[in-house]
């Protein structure tokens, strides 16, 4: 006998989107977080990619648009090139700026809002799992005690406890640079050229974006009236706590090392630094354990980690309340592993070229850059490069021998009817009549839907399992993706 069904381990945007999605199959988690407060600490700015077309199948995409706006094109960084992607027709990268700590809070609420219970200051110590069971020794607020769920889900990120505690590796590599981050509100000293660059007293004329120096890399840009976004990158100078935050002086000495002027600061709005790393674990599901997020993948990149978290948790939560809920077909867990540990490996390839781009200073180096820049200018190379960043190139692979031309591939442009049964994290099938009589055994964890249009089988990942304009095959993919009829 357990205490609980399922234990979320971790209450950031991975932990808390794994739990609504939970809640929306009706499975009620409990989550652990060894932080009795959110991080004031922005560590990300925002979301985009895949994660937002994803969102716009539930009633948290709305929520995170009022909270933030409608998510908008830009310019980001690539390996310290700018790739512009305001330049496509249609974007395959949008982003949606709201800072971690808001972007948390309102996850929170939202979860809590479904019921779920949200637990701060409880820390994982110890972790033992049998053929039918977790078993977690916790330190909260009032002592030690012991807890046992039928499955543990390890979001605690890159220094996860659980991912340790279970024995599971995480290889991969470290970069020693520091990178520290900085929106500061506009220095009167500050001033804009009209070719957009910057001009910086005893410094003269910077170039927007990008710049490499002997010491390290700067960056400087501004995307919102008022305010600089600054950022530098350089080898280590002192250890230091990641708990701790960065200060303004700390962020004017690295800008003064690396730029070799005292750059004027203004107010700060966000201050942090990290280090990148890239590593992969060798499992996301190690028996009754799972991880998800950080705890699973590092990368060493920035603005594509908190997105790859809130997919791993939509990818995960229906196929973990399936097994819960006892119509899940033979191994189906086990393609939460392969799905998302392919979308990892694809995050860590473009990534690591990031990594190669922007670390070298020699000629041969620069080089390169410039050869991408020039690659990036045109629209179909800009176009995959967006994708890329996106995740949205990500296609799972699906059974039979020759799946649909669709199969695999993410949902989009569905009709409103679909859109709003998805929102229930449920599977939807929609086509013709004849058709979804096929389906209809599987009535009672499929929506079935009928439609004029080419028959399709939509996961509750939004993710098309079988597609056709016969029956032929359909059944063999219901089976496979949610078992047996009753």
């Amino acid at each position: 006998m357990t205490d609980t069904d399922v234990i979320i381990v971790g209450a950031g945007p991975t932990g808390l989107t794994l739990a609504t999605e939970l809640c929306l199959t009706g499975v009620k988690p409990l989550v652990l977080d060894r932080l009795t407060d959110i991080r004031e600490v922005a560590k990300a700015g925002g979301i985009g990619g895949q994660i937002l077309n994803l969102l716009r199948y539930r009633e948290l995409g709305d929520l995170l648009n009022d909270a933030a706006g409608e998510p908008v094109t830009a310019k980001l960084p690539f390996g310290g090139i700018h790739v512009d992607l305001t330049q496509l027709d249609e974007s395959p990268m949008q982003v949606q700026r709201l800072p971690q700590p808001q972007l948390e809070a309102l996850l929170q609420n939202y979860a809590q809002d479904l019921g779920v219970e949200v637990r701060r200051g409880h820390e994982v110590t110890g972790l033992k799992q049998d053929d039918e069971a977790v078993h977690l020794d916790v330190v909260g607020p009032d002592g030690p005690y012991r807890i046992s769920a039928r499955f543990v889900v390890g979001c605690d990120g890159v220094r996860s406890r659980v991912r340790d505690l279970a024995g599971i590796g995480f290889p991969g590599t470290v970069y020693p640079e520091i990178h520290r981050l900085a929106t500061v509100t506009w220095p009167a000293e500050i001033t804009v050229r009209d070719d957009g660059a910057y001009d910086i007293p005893g410094y003269g004329r910077l170039p927007w974006g990008y710049s490499q120096f002997e010491g390290g890399t700067f960056a400087i840009a501004s995307s919102e009236p008022g305010q600089l976004g600054l950022y530098t990158s350089e080898a280590p100078d002192h250890e230091y706590d990641d708990d701790d935050p960065m200060t303004l002086d700390e962020f004017g000495a690295s800008v003064r090392r690396v730029l070799g002027v005292d750059f004027p600061l203004g107010e700060p709005r966000r201050l942090t630094r990290f280090t990148y790393a890239a590593r992969h674990t060798e499992r996301y599901v190690a028996g009754r354990v799972l991880l998800a997020g950080d705890a699973a993948h590092q990368i060493p990149t920035g603005g594509v980690a908190v997105s790859a978290g809130m997919l791993d948790g939509v990818n995960l939560g229906w196929k973990l309340a399936a097994t819960l809920q006892g119509w899940a077909p033979p191994g189906l867990l086990d393609t939460y592993h392969s799905e998302r540990h392919l979308a990892g490996e694809r995050l860590l390839l473009h990534s690591q070229a990031q990594v190669s781009l922007r670390r070298g200073h020699d000629p041969a180096d620069e080089s390169l850059r410039k050869v991408f820049s020039e690659l990036v200018a045109d629209a179909p190379a800009l176009a995959r490069v967006g994708a890329m960043i996106a995740a949205s190139d990500v296609r799972y692979p699906m059974p039979g021998a020759e799946p649909h031309s669709l199969a695999g591939a993410f949902a989009s442009g569905l009709p409103d009817n679909v859109v709003q049964a998805l929102r229930a994290a449920r599977p939807v099938f929609s086509g013709p009549p004849e058709v979804c009589e096929v389906a209809a055994p599987w009535a009672d964890r499929v929506d079935i839907l009928t439609s004029d249009a080419e028959a399709q089988l939509i996961r509750p990942d939004a993710h098309i399992a079988w597609a056709g304009a016969s029956a032929s095959g359909l059944r063999e993919a219901l089976t496979y993706w949610f078992g047996e009829p009753r």
